[in-house]
């Protein structure tokens, strides 16, 4: 076996219940925008910091089950993944601590840390990664996130305690991203094989807290894990995290969020609106309150056009749209200059990302000729395009829960803004289990419900692309969500994707990265829009980070302050 690819072990000091589930679906770590210590006092041990989240509250809080972003905000707090990512996008060890893999690629030999338990006391041994792998796999799961991540992953050999080998159905150069990732993220065998109600319930992991209570539509109780050990790149001292419990609060709504961060009544909020930010990041808010922006990795928020029926079937009709759209203005007024418009498939925060704005500027008589030439040439009474009796419809559905109401706003002045060439686009505000049910797989023989959507997608790497735009993306995972929501089939896409993600050569995959994301762009399949958003606001707060993986906070050095 020839070490390709290897990474010592050293802990770094540094910085359809079940479709309801599925992706909201990350680089992060400490921004440049604050770390969550900006006017604070004199850091205390003990205490219980309280987080309020504006995401949709998980039905199950196993991310192995579906696999949304609220499940890895949340485990992030009690799992962890076998290895981690530092800021600058290098794996790092973790649980496991060595890895080699074959020169065909097709094996890989793991070496796990020495002494961990989970904190049933369950050992974090081969065997239990085995047990983790099989459950992601296993149709009865469910999963959406963990199962694709793991897909090539033909076969789970327990070596010894601390060694397990993967074989491979064919080589997959993405292996350690997904592997970092908290859909992926190891539990007890023990608590598995409980059922998945009891699990959903209580997952049990390694990680620095313990999930002793749920109450639904209230809260989640985080007890502190006193005999953590399992410290992961982001870790700055030995032993337990400082804070006694975490009390995780589902308040979906921003501005009472907002308002309960300013009163003092909680210490860090997700999803803020853009003017929260603004007072943030200017003092307006008080030298207390702090910001951290930790864009995710992966794909980038964006309107996704269903290639696969009419009238997006056209890519005359799809650049149209995206002609007419004009998002540029909507983005710098909604947003006060918090986000930056893309023109890429991928996030910022990924080194492969290629992006031309050349296409996607505004020219609207260029969108109403290349609708004429599509056939789409006559008007009705409303002034909408209409092509053989039938308007031209978009039926755009919305997630509530995941989309902030800039963006919302943003979608009805592209709602607007299309119209003036002739499209008629149905903008339908839905909660996330509607959201979910709107974009599931049809009926054999049946249309999708939908013309446009965004849906985010978080998975660290370019090898996200392969996931999205992939044509074995239009089927669905166990948990019956497809990912391919532009349904896009392009057989050369389909070869260039699966070759980058079987080579290991960093400029080879740059090229043909590059080669994909020229495909997906030129062929109007999808509409930047921006980073997808990932903002936390704290105040009576110090040590606040996010993981180098999904960008998720971890309150691992994290103490509260008094005055």
């Amino acid at each position: 076996m020839s070490p390709v690819s290897r990474r010592r072990g050293v802990r770094l000091a540094t910085g359809a219940a079940v479709l309801t589930l599925l992706l909201a679906a990350c680089s992060g770590g400490e921004s440049g925008s604050g770390n969550g210590d900006a006017g604070a006092g004199e850091p205390v041990d003990g205490g219980t910091l309280i987080y309020a989240t504006g995401d949709a509250e998980p039905t199950c809080l196993d991310p192995h089950v579906g696999g949304n972003y609220p499940q890895a905000l949340l485990s992030t707090q009690y799992l962890e993944p076998l290895v981690g990512r530092d800021a600058e996008g290098q794996i790092q060890p973790w649980l496991a601590t060595d890895w080699e893999v074959s020169e065909d690629g097709l094996t890989w030999d793991l070496t796990l840390a020495e002494d961990i338990t989970f904190t049933d006391g369950t050992p974090l041994d081969a065997e239990a990664v085995q047990a983790n792998i099989e459950h992601l796999q296993d149709p009865d799961t469910a999963s959406s996130t963990g199962f694709l991540a793991v897909q090539k992953i033909d076969e789970v050999e327990p070596v010894d305690a601390t060694h397990v080998r993967f074989h491979l159905s064919e080589p997959d150069s993405a292996l350690l991203e997904s592997l970092s990732m908290q859909w992926t993220a190891m539990q007890s065998p023990a608590g598995i094989e409980r059922g998945m109600e009891e699990n959903c319930a209580a997952p049990i992991g390694t990680g620095p807290f313990t999930v002793s209570e749920w109450v639904p539509q209230q809260h989640v109780i985080l007890e502190r894990n006193e005999e953590y050990t399992s410290h992961g790149p982001e870790a700055e001292h030995d032993g337990a995290a400082h804070l006694e419990r975490v009390e995780w609060r589902f308040l979906p709504d921003p501005a009472t969020r907002w308002a309960a961060l300013q009163s003092g009544e909680v210490h860090v909020i997700d999803n803020p609106e853009p003017e929260a930010i603004v007072a943030a990041e200017s003092g307006a808010a008080g030298d207390q309150v702090s910001h951290l922006d930790a864009p995710r990795p992966g794909s980038v928020n964006r309107i996704e056009l269903n290639s696969g029926q009419a009238p997006f079937d056209d890519e005359r009709v799809r650049e149209a749209f995206i002609r007419s759209a004009d998002v540029d203005p909507g983005i710098e007024a909604l947003y006060q200059g918090v986000t930056t418009r893309s023109h890429s498939p991928l996030s910022s925060a990924e080194p492969m990302a290629y992006s031309d704005p050349s296409l996607f500027g505004t020219d609207t008589e260029a969108a109403k000729r290349l609708l004429d030439e599509a056939g789409w040439d006559e008007t009705d009474a409303e002034g909408y395009r209409v092509k053989d009796g039938e308007r031209l419809t978009v039926r755009f559905p919305v997630s509530t829960n995941q989309s902030v109401a800039a963006e919302q706003a943003l979608f009805e002045q592209i709602q607007a803004n299309t119209r003036e060439v002739g499209f008629e686009v149905i903008l339908t505000p839905l909660d996330l289990s509607a959201w979910y049910g709107a974009l599931a797989a049809p009926e054999d023989g049946g249309e999708n419900q939908y013309e446009a959507v965004s849906a985010p997608y978080t998975k660290v790497g370019p090898d996200v692309l392969r996931t999205l735009y992939h044509s074995a993306g239009t089927e669905p995972a166990p948990s019956g969500y497809f990912a391919n929501l532009s349904q896009v089939t392009d057989e050369e896409l389909d070869a260039t994707l699966e070759e980058a993600a079987r080579i290991t050569d960093p400029d080879q995959r740059a090229a043909l990265y590059e080669q994909a994301q020229r495909t997906v762009l030129e062929g109007y399949y999808i509409l930047p829009l921006y980073d997808q958003q990932n903002h936390f606001l704290t105040r009576g707060v110090t040590g606040v980070t996010t993981l180098g993986t999904v960008a998720t906070p971890t309150f691992i050095n994290a103490r509260l302050t008094q005055p």
